[in-house]
């Protein structure tokens, strides 16, 4: 199984928390929303890109940790967006000042805010189109600064608030981060197959 779409009048009309209920009941499926209120179905993590998604994640929270300026989030976090689409990236940072805003009924359920630094990571099965897609949909949604890493073709693309993007070609070196993680250093080196 690759991805499956449901789309139909009773996924259609979920309310946020029927969402959150129909996804606690299917745990073992990687589940988001996106903004037509269509529902998709990915099948889990293969070992590869688990492995790189944990070093990613790794190297994000050693710097969390010692910056200790946010909150770092795995990938199986999923946010919910201005436009109504529930999506989880393979990792998230935001500030603690956005994190201690929210109650604790809304950490306790898909947060209603988009994280300030997005990273996805382009699994085998995946169209680099449609990772770029869902990257645009956190930049609309108020990300600060998203990054596509692309293991397969060892790219890296970066996303900026203002509009810019950029293509980092290679994994023998390390991309430094801008605002708002100012400071995270990825050592690309690490992700080689």
């Amino acid at each position: 199984m690759d991805t499956i779409v449901l789309k139909d009048r009773i996924t259609g009309s979920m309310s946020d928390e029927e969402f959150l209920w129909f996804c606690q009941e299917n745990k073992d499926l990687r589940i988001e929303r996106n903004k037509n209120l269509e529902i998709i179905i990915m099948s889990p993590t293969n070992s590869f890109s688990g492995k790189i998604n944990t070093e990613v994640l790794r190297q994000l929270s050693n710097w969390n940790h010692q910056s200790r300026l946010g909150e770092v989030f795995d990938s199986s976090t999923g946010f919910s967006l201005p436009d109504r689409s529930i999506f989880s990236p393979d990792a998230a940072w935001m500030p603690k000042a956005k994190w201690n805003q929210l109650t604790d009924e809304q950490k306790n359920s898909f947060a209603p805010v988009c994280p300030d630094f997005v990273i996805e990571i382009r699994s085998k099965s995946d169209y680099i189109e449609d990772v770029v897609a869902k990257m645009e949909n956190w930049m609309n949604n108020g990300a600060v600064q998203g990054w596509i890493i692309d293991p397969i073709d060892e790219k890296v693309y970066l996303f900026h608030q203002d509009g810019r993007k950029e293509m980092v070609e290679g994994f023998g070196k390390s991309i430094k981060a801008s605002h708002p993680v100012q400071g995270f250093e990825l050592d690309l080196s690490l992700l080689k197959i």
